[in-house]
């Protein structure tokens, strides 16, 4: 392709609203444009890249036995009544109603789509297991759109779903189609991505991993330890306890607290410390706004995940502002007085001499001991967030660090919350009916791309991997006005193309600072200078932009010499003894 044919703008100054580099480089290199809020279209060095992508991952699905199929965009509002998510999933699904009044959804996740495609044709055990999978465009209204490709509204995403007869077969296809996502992200030029344990959130099933990128920008929190590479999601992660109590039980006393209503202000006027105390968090159940209590040590956070995952209902942080006799400021587990839902870490389990609130202004308890002080044995589980320095719950060391990641992909074992409440039934050996057991395993495309971006540049733009950059060479032509460098070039670019080499060609009369400076910004691996310098001397100069190589190459070579680099580069092979991977 010419440089000069090219659709799109290229410039030097950062775009105002822009916060991360991937969004600021695909601004200024022309691969994006805004069209509203969290919705873009791609101009062709960007539809190139996504391109690719795809065509790694299709290659990876059909790998482990996938068959592509398409599911529709928008789809009748029915088939998620059917799955009961129409009324538990909020306004990030778009509704609207057709011509003559029915109600219809948008899709943002294709599992009511794909049981509706299989339940009348996979209807014997002989049918299992099968996996499926799609490229689509997907619309959620994401209330938090923002970082360019990285989290948008409208987005193209691969999702496979998988159907099983048993958990163990789904167990075993889950651990392959785990094992094509790292061969997918390492093919992609993103090796390092990791695979952590996350919550399954409004997709259901008990077992989930998000593929993540670990980087600065990420928006997720991770909970890692180099000590033994255990990696999972902060709202998931569990939370080891670290004993702090006393060696000793103290007697209850009520004590005189004037006008003292936060841990810190507590801890200063009795002289304690954080993780000598007792706290109340306080939600309310979204659906009843029922109160709920979460009792945990004081130098810890709750994980607000965990709970809503415990009480398998949605919650939301309480006001403060109810008119039940809650003493806010005061609040403790003795003698509450108001309905509510108690919920008590296990932080809290075997401590004594703990403060906590009295439930009356001004006035806490000291010695407090939950199995000794309540008229029943407390229930605990693991509400606390994990931090920093936190026990590694499989190693047993104080080496969890919190970290931040992009996600690129994620995986569930659904199990049969969706084929269940759909009637989705097939007969087994014996005749009997049963459900099938599903997985499902999604990668977003465009997302990828700008976290490839994110990843691998330097302050002038991208460094594309070869094997989904928009081109692989990029010609150079200095002074393409001069009669022997128009030449020498568009020689080099024919050759090339008849190679079977993806280029994109130069040779628009600007400066060298212009075109070099676009260079940069389109991020072609390899890059092939043809100037009057070069001419005079009879050679091509030839670099790659991580700036790993750059060496001038007789011109009667460069076509041979250039294709041996992009093969060795999309093969990651060292290329005359240097590594230019």
């Amino acid at each position: 392709m010419k440089f000069k044919q090219l659709l799109g703008l290229r410039f030097k100054e950062t775009p105002a609203e822009c916060q991360i580099a991937s969004h600021i480089l695909m601004l200024r290199g022309g691969y994006i444009k805004n069209v509203g809020n969290g919705i873009f279209s791609l101009f062709t060095p960007a539809k190139r890249i996504t391109q690719k992508i795809e065509v790694i991952i299709r290659e990876e699905m059909n790998r482990i036995g996938g068959q592509e199929i398409m599911l529709p965009v928008s789809m009748p509002a029915s088939l998620w009544e059917e799955s009961g998510r129409l009324d538990s999933v909020g306004s990030e699904l778009l509704r609207f109603r057709d011509r003559s009044g029915s109600e219809m959804v948008l899709g943002m996740t294709h599992e009511e789509a794909v049981v509706h495609l299989a339940k009348d044709v996979a209807r014997s055990y002989a049918n299992y297991p099968f996996m499926v999978y799609q490229i689509q465009t997907k619309f959620r209204d994401e209330p938090r759109a923002r970082g360019g490709l990285i989290r948008v509204r409208e987005f193209t995403m691969k999702d496979a779903y998988s159907f099983h007869t048993s958990q163990e077969d789904l167990e075993n296809y889950y651990m392959r189609c785990y094992e094509a996502y790292e061969r997918i992200f390492a093919r992609v030029g993103i090796p390092e991505v990791a695979a952590v344990l996350s919550d399954s959130g409004m997709m259901g099933g008990k077992v989930a991993h998000e593929f993540m990128l670990l980087t600065d920008v990420g928006e997720d929190t991770l909970a890692t330890c180099d000590s033994c590479d255990f990696r999972s999601n902060v709202e998931v992660a569990e939370h080891i306890v670290k004993s702090t109590a006393l060696a000793e039980s103290e007697p209850l006393t009520c004590v005189s607290t004037p006008n003292v209503k936060t841990i810190d202000s507590l801890c200063e006027f009795l002289k304690t410390t954080a993780d000598k105390t007792c706290k109340a968090i306080l939600y309310r159940k979204s659906e009843t706004n029922e109160l709920v209590v979460v009792f945990i040590r004081g130098d810890l956070e709750v994980n607000e995940t965990k709970v809503r995952n415990f009480l398998k209902e949605k919650i939301h942080p309480d006001t403060g502002t109810a008119d039940e006799g809650i003493t806010y400021g005061y609040i403790g587990p003795i003698d509450f007085g108001t309905k509510a839902t108690f919920l008590f870490d296990k932080s809290l389990q075997g401590v004594c001499g703990l403060v906590c609130g009295a439930n009356k202004a001004d006035h806490h308890y000291t010695g407090f001991e939950p199995e000794r002080d309540l008229p029943e044995a407390p229930e605990y589980n693991d509400f606390a967030k994990t931090y920093e320095g936190a026990v590694c719950p499989a190693c047993g060391k104080n080496s969890i660090e919190i970290r931040n990641g992009i996600e690129v992909g994620n995986i569930f074992q659904l199990g049969t919350k969706y084929s269940e409440s759909m009637g989705m039934t097939y007969n087994d050996s014996e005749g009997a009916l049963q459900n099938p057991i599903m997985g499902c395993y999604g990668i977003g495309v465009g997302r990828l791309a700008a976290s490839v971006c994110e990843v691998s540049h330097d302050e002038y733009g991208p460094i594309w991997p070869m094997s989904i950059a928009p081109w692989q060479v990029h010609i150079c032509a200095l002074r393409a006005d001069d009669p022997v460098v128009s030449e020498a070039a568009t020689a080099l670019y024919e050759a090339l193309l008849s190679e079977g080499i993806e280029v994109i060609y130069d040779d628009r009369v600007v400066s060298a600072g212009i075109m070099f400076s676009d260079a940069d910004l389109l991020g072609v691996p390899v890059r092939a200078t043809v100037s009057p310098k070069t001419c005079g001397r009879n050679v091509v100069e030839i670099s790659t932009r991580d700036k790993s190589l750059k060496e001038d190459v007789p011109t009667e070579t460069a076509v041979k010499y250039l294709k041996e680099l992009v093969r060795c580069k999309l093969d990651g092979l060292k290329f005359n003894g240097k590594d230019v991977r």
